[in-house]
């Protein structure tokens, strides 16, 4: 019998590449979307739950499944309202975390970022951290918490600036050495095969930091 996996934050570079990762993966007989717009051209094995993101308990009674998979996040450019962005980088992933629990599913692995920090100055690096705090305090079983530094990838936005800025970046990855490796890009598809890998192995709960990610992601349990 097959595994039932929800995925929040399905139209997202990472959480499309998962998408489509987990539809050719047999271990998985049903995946659930839970999204604020429609994907087309799914297979049936994809059930799409669309709704306001935003107040996620009203679909408490179809979030059951084996495996929770939150990537779920924004930008301050994308929204720079303050208030908006904790209700999304915090707000859904914490609700998708007391769903989890009280829905009885014990492996839930969550998207944050390199730097998070409930104690920090800067807004974004306080909002992950406060995030992951809650989340780790629902105490699931099973729970992976992700810090990714930059992430890379082919995004569908036009995004000239971030485009120039990543390439630049990239230029310069052969300068990150020693403590500095953590900080180099990590690629979309490195992140997402890391949380098929560790939702599929016997591992403890835990912080896995970037550089941790892309060893993950060559493994396979």
């Amino acid at each position: 019998m097959g595994k039932t996996a929800i995925i929040l934050g399905a139209t997202g570079l990472t959480g499309n590449i998962l998408l489509h990762k987990l539809i050719k993966d047999d271990k998985y007989k049903t995946i659930k979307l839970f999204s604020r717009k429609k994907i087309e051209g799914l297979p049936l094995k994809v059930q799409q739950f669309i709704g306001n993101m935003l107040d996620l308990g009203t679909f408490k009674e179809a979030f059951t499944g084996n495996e929770v998979f939150c990537c779920i996040g924004t930008t301050a450019k994308k929204t720079p309202n303050k208030e908006t962005y904790k209700k999304i980088d915090f707000g859904i992933p914490v609700t998708a975390a007391k769903l989890s629990k009280e829905n009885k599913i014990n492996t839930f692995l969550v998207i944050s970022a390199m730097g998070a920090n409930a104690k920090s100055n800067i807004f974004y690096n306080r909002t992950k951290g406060e995030m992951e705090q809650e989340v780790l305090q629902q105490n699931i079983p099973n729970t992976y918490i992700l810090q990714p530094s930059i992430i890379g990838g082919n995004r569908n936005e036009n995004r000239i600036g971030e485009k120039i800025g990543l390439a630049i970046f990239k230029l310069i990855q052969p300068l990150f050495i020693g403590n500095l490796k953590k900080y180099k890009i990590i690629e979309a598809e490195n992140i997402a095969q890391a949380m098929i890998n560790l939702a599929n192995s016997t591992s403890t709960s835990q912080i896995i930091t970037s550089e941790k990610i892309k060893e993950i992601a060559t493994v396979s349990f």
